[in-house]
C-alpha cells in the first residue's frame, strides 16, 4: 500500500479494476483505495502481469504492505 497522503497510515481497498492474470503498464490504475475519507486511484508501480492479489475488497492494509504481486 503506497502512501497517498502524508498523514496516511493505512488504506481500505474499495474496488479492483484489474484481476489476476491481467497485463498492466506502469502507472495504469489497478484499484481504488480509500484513506482519510478520500478515494485514491492505485497505480501499478511497474509493468507486468498481476500474479496474485493479496488484499480483497474491504480489506484495510497498512502503508508499505503489498496489495498485489506484479511480475
Amino acid at each position: 500500500m503506497p502512501r497517498m497522503d502524508p498523514e496516511m497510515k493505512e488504506g481500505r481497498v474499495v474496488e479492483w479494476l484489474k484481476k489476476e492474470g491481467d497485463v498492466v503498464k506502469e502507472g495504469e490504475v489497478i484499484a481504488r483505495v480509500e484513506a482519510e475519507k478520500v478515494v485514491f486511484d492505485l497505480e501499478a508501480p511497474k509493468s507486468g502481469v498481476i500474479k496474485k492479489i493479496l488484499a480483497n475488497v474491504g480489506d484495510v492494509v497498512p502503508v508499505g504492505k503489498p496489495v498485489a504481486i506484479i511480475e
